[in-house]
């Protein structure tokens, strides 16, 4: 008995983290209340040039699929108090 519920205690932890962190980046953000709105995300994300495709909050993040000013694709995290790039191992 003990050991499945330490099991299950267990399974309900990573679920948790898992939920928490699903991209390749993580930010110590607090409630998506107090983040900085969206919109001026894509003000600074166009001001350098990138063609936004796509922006969703993931991980604590603002995750950012873009192509940059070469055509490029890009995938992105921004942390949103900051809006400021959270380096990853494909953008940094």
């Amino acid at each position: 008995m003990r050991l499945t519920a330490t099991f299950a205690a267990l399974t309900i932890g990573f679920a948790a983290t898992a939920a928490n962190a699903t991209g390749m980046a993580t930010c110590d953000s607090g409630p998506v209340s107090g983040w900085r709105p969206e919109a001026e995300l894509v003000q600074k994300i166009s001001s350098m040039g990138w063609k936004i495709r796509r922006i969703k909050p993931d991980g604590g993040c603002y995750e950012v699929y873009a192509f940059d000013k070469d055509g490029k694709r890009i995938e992105a995290y921004f942390h949103p108090l900051t809006l400021e790039v959270v380096p990853t191992a494909r953008y940094p």
